[in-house]
């Protein structure tokens, strides 16, 4: 395969941070607050990237769809190595009910109009925690689709995958064009070097609205309300494992 790869580059909220509920628990608190982008969608990077230094494939292009602020998460990928960045311009309550359906629409459109052989995208992203618009975006491109990749290869027109499962590992191979989504261990990205951060500024990003593509994002989800997770009671110290019997089930757990 010697075609265009389309890589996902989701911003959220930085690992590192606390997350905070809105006083009025309509969302969590963002303004002001660090963002990043996607680790799972930082190991998507790097496979495509590794992928165009070994000549299996021509471009790299990262696509992120939100706010303005989304072009700082793409100019990262481009100096990790992508060649081009395409921003599709989200925002407001759009944004907000920015779910995988919809960025799957965004993305097979994208993949349709760009003609890329192959999608790579992190297996979730740390904020939804989701792990749907992969398989998602392979449906709606009735495309094959290896999910949880932890080893990728490229063989002419196949592509050999080794995949996490609860099982252990399974190894398939599937058919270009396909849709590719990143586990943890499939290698560790690079850091962005200086000279790199400073060639990625001439790097193109285009912008586009999801109506240039033909997409609707429309969703029937609505959020009623964001909570804080429930305060965790303090453990207990017991001496045998009938004391934990007892213990448990004076609380009702077993």
């Amino acid at each position: 395969m010697s075609g265009r790869v389309l890589v996902g580059v989701k911003r959220v909220i930085d690992y590192a941070v606390k997350i905070r509920v809105k006083p009025d628990n309509t969302g969590v608190v963002t303004d002001g607050v660090k963002h990043s982008m996607n680790p799972f969608c930082e190991i998507a990077v790097e496979e495509a990237v590794k992928l165009k230094e070994k000549k299996l494939i021509k471009e790299v292009v990262a696509v992120s769809c939100g706010p303005q602020q989304s072009q700082e998460t793409i100019r990262t990928a481009l100096a990790m190595g992508a060649d081009r960045g395409i921003h599709v311009d989200v925002s407001g309550k759009d944004y907000e009910n920015l779910g995988p359906l919809q960025v799957s629409k965004i993305l097979a459109a994208l993949a349709k109009q760009e003609d890329a052989q192959l999608i790579l995208l992190g297996k979730q992203a740390i904020d939804d925690d989701c792990n749907q618009t992969g398989q998602m975006t392979a449906a709606l491109l009735d495309w094959p689709q290896g999910t949880f990749a932890s080893e990728v290869s490229l063989e002419g027109d196949k592509i050999n995958l080794v995949r996490e499962i609860d099982g252990g590992l399974e190894h398939i191979k599937i058919n270009t064009p396909a849709v590719i989504t990143a586990d943890l261990r499939l290698n560790t990205p690079r850091y962005a070097t200086l000279p790199n951060i400073m060639k990625a500024k001439k790097k193109k990003i285009a912008t586009v609205k999801p109506a240039d593509l033909g997409v609707d994002l429309t969703s029937r989800l609505e959020v009623l309300k964001v909570e804080e997770p429930p305060q965790r009671e303090a453990g207990m110290k017991v001496e045998t494992v009938e004391d934990l019997v007892v213990k448990l089930k004076e609380a009702g757990r077993v």
